[in-house]
């Protein structure tokens, strides 16, 4: 058991973290983060809007096995393990959920509606944090109001260039509302697996998701026919394949930076991040190809800016924890196992309300 003020050791790809300063943690997860997913929106610009090949599960799937097969080469074994299966279960479970709800909803939303919902994911995670067994996070209004900045800067400039109005139907507000719930719930609980047990590492947060998920994903696939649909049409291009490897590559990048992100700065701040990269994504794509930009882009890119400025504001306090640091590795003490269990069935029986 570790000492509560001493910070457990944490490294990015052999990159060493806990020994460099807050600002150099942040740059350098960040920086993993989005060059990771900057290559897969480049790939699934290809493959979906290029070749047309619409398969999300089907690939989903090619691309877990890319990410056990990376995950062993870095080294990681399931004798590494210090938390049960039946946590990683559950997350699996939600994660798999909020993917389902996030592809349903786009047969009733159109696409400026889904943007206004994706952008406000931060905000449900900050509310959650607070009903989280194990972290009961409080955030000061300074950290709501740049939340929210950053939310309605990011809709007004992705929204700038649509050229529909938001539609919203009632079944796919229900939808996507339930998948910003169970996202919500995804990033708080990881952040509070490695607040009560530090021994968690991000290799084996991502391992246990992906094996356990796996298998998730074949019955939608089946059902909806996309396997063997996405099977023909991966067959005739295979190289379609080598271009999902590709893509898994760069994302496992993204996603051990992501959980290292939430390791070490929470998840409502991960949450910002990946907000915000939707916002840095297509700044980039108008000074590459030179769009114009308009004042609503002036005005969305200006409270984005605000927002970051507020969280970064040095007078902010970080957050407080309340929590106890178990260690489930010992398994002669049933109490550990017991208040993880309280982690996952408490949270489960909120979000059933709140759905």
């Amino acid at each position: 058991m570790k000492d509560n003020n001493e910070e457990q050791a944490r490294s990015l790809f052999g990159i060493s973290l806990t020994s460099r300063p807050k600002w150099h943690q942040f740059l350098i997860c960040s920086s993993g983060f989005f060059f990771g997913y900057l290559i897969n929106g480049i790939c699934e610009e290809y493959v979906y809007n290029r070749l047309q090949f619409s398969y999300g599960w089907y690939f989903t799937f090619v691309q877990g096995f890319v990410y056990l097969a990376l995950i062993y080469l870095n080294g990681f074994t399931t004798k590494q393990m210090v938390n049960p299966w039946k946590i990683y279960v559950k997350l699996s479970a939600v994660l798999m959920g909020s993917h389902g709800l996030t592809k349903g909803s786009l047969a009733f939303l159109n696409y400026p509606a889904q943007i206004m919902f994706k952008s406000t994911k931060v905000l449900p995670v900050m509310i959650m944090g607070a009903f989280i067994p194990g972290l009961r996070r409080k955030y000061p209004p300074s950290e709501y109001l740049s939340a929210l900045l950053l939310v309605v800067g990011l809709i007004l400039f992705t929204l700038a260039d649509a050229q529909t109005s938001p539609n919203f139907s009632m079944m796919g507000v229900m939808m996507i509302t339930g998948a910003l719930v169970m996202d919500s719930f995804l990033g708080n609980v990881q952040e509070a697996i490695f607040t009560m047990n530090p021994e968690t590492t991000q290799m084996e947060m991502l391992f246990c998701s992906t094996v356990v998920g796996l298998p998730m994903l074949i019955p939608p696939m089946i059902l909806t026919g996309e396997l063997f649909r996405a099977w023909t049409s991966c067959y005739q291009h295979p190289y379609v394949y080598g271009v999902l490897i590709f893509e898994a590559m760069a994302t496992f990048i993204g996603q051990v930076s992501v959980l290292s992100l939430i390791a070490l700065f929470g998840a409502a701040t991960t949450a910002m991040v990946t907000t915000a990269r939707k916002a840095v994504t297509l700044l980039l794509s108008y000074l590459l190809f030179t769009k114009p930009l308009t004042e609503q882009h002036g005005t969305g890119l200006l409270l984005i800016a605000m927002g970051i400025i507020i969280k970064l504001l040095p007078d902010n306090k970080p957050q407080k924890r309340v929590s106890t640091p178990i260690e489930i590795r010992k398994v002669e003490n049933p109490s550990n196992e017991e208040e993880m269990n309280r982690l996952i069935n408490d949270d489960d029986e909120e979000r059933r309300h709140v759905v």
